[in-house]
């Protein structure tokens, strides 16, 4: 369990940092959010986070292209179903396309567009309950970390943009080719920024 919540975690906060990278209008943005509530003579900390609402949904948004695990956790179903005109025999392994839901364009607005604006004001949560947006999965099988995921990644990601301004090693920008060499999906290439402090390195 460590080690999957440690890899999922990873892999979302690579992708989150690939699409500001690439996105330098929704970093700044990101970056007076954290300088008008945090400032810059001392660190963001946990409790900083509920006023922080567009890192909130930069990471929604994140999930919402990018879930760590595409494919969700397996489900079974105990006795025959219809759905969708087909029938699901009792005891079949079910796996949802997370990735294909949160892309659909029958639901979301320019789907492949990376906005987290469509989630500021919004009630959308990955808790499970909003079958649009189900980066956790649902159900008895959603993600146990997904209360700790929603902490410590708005956490990181409002802590490395408040310390450093970052930019693609690349002039090309950042490669956002998927690959999945397990149950995570991954940037296919490495990630390699170019990153400049923006505080006072004491704070880091």
């Amino acid at each position: 369990m460590v080690i999957a919540g440690l890899e999922t975690s990873l892999v979302t906060l690579e992708w989150t940092m690939a699409e500001l990278i690439n996105h330098p209008q929704v970093m700044s943005k990101a970056q007076d959010e954290i300088d008008s509530v945090v400032g810059r003579a001392r660190a963001v900390q946990e409790s900083d986070l509920p006023n922080l609402p567009y890192i909130e949904a930069i990471v929604k948004e994140s999930l919402r292209l990018h879930p760590a695990v595409p494919l969700g956790a397996p489900h079974m179903n105990p006795k025959p179903v219809k759905l969708g005109g087909y029938t699901i025999p009792g005891g079949c392994k079910v796996l949802v396309n997370i990735w294909a839901i949160g892309r659909d364009p029958a639901r979301w607005s320019d789907p492949e567009a990376f906005q987290p604006e469509r989630f500021l004001g919004s009630s959308i949560s990955p808790n499970g309950q909003n079958f649009d947006f189900l980066p956790f999965s649902s159900g008895r099988r959603v993600c146990v970390g997904y209360p700790l995921a929603m902490r410590s990644i708005p956490f990181f990601v409002a802590s490395l943009l408040q310390a450093f301004d970052w930019s693609p090693a690349n002039p090309s920008g950042i490669d956002m080719e998927e690959c999945t060499r397990s149950t995570t999906m991954k940037l296919n290439a490495d990630l390699l920024v170019n990153a400049s402090i923006r505080v006072d390195q004491n704070i880091i």
